[in-house]
């Protein structure tokens, strides 16, 4: 498995409250994610309308498919970044 970081940027006029009603799902979901050793670290910065997310995966195409997996990914614009370990 591959890291990346996927940057999961807030669609403009994406309704707030609409968000807040599916973190229960978001949560189970993630944790499911986290265990299964394909999700690691989630960090948020809300007052940019940003989600960082440590994304575990074989290539591009299955970090993509991992976030995609979150309810709150509809109202995402992905940037998913390679990461390269340190020598």
């Amino acid at each position: 498995m591959n890291p990346f970081m996927v940057v999961c940027t807030y669609q403009p006029n994406t309704d707030m409250a609409e968000v807040v009603k599916v973190i229960p799902q978001e949560q189970a979901i993630a944790k499911s994610l986290q265990e299964a050793g394909r999700l690691g670290a989630i960090h948020l910065a809300l007052p940019r309308g940003t989600v960082f997310l440590e994304v575990f995966a074989h290539d591009l195409d299955a970090a993509q498919a991992t976030v995609l997996e979150l309810p709150m990914s509809k109202w995402w614009d992905l940037d998913i970044f390679p990461l390269v370990r340190p020598h």
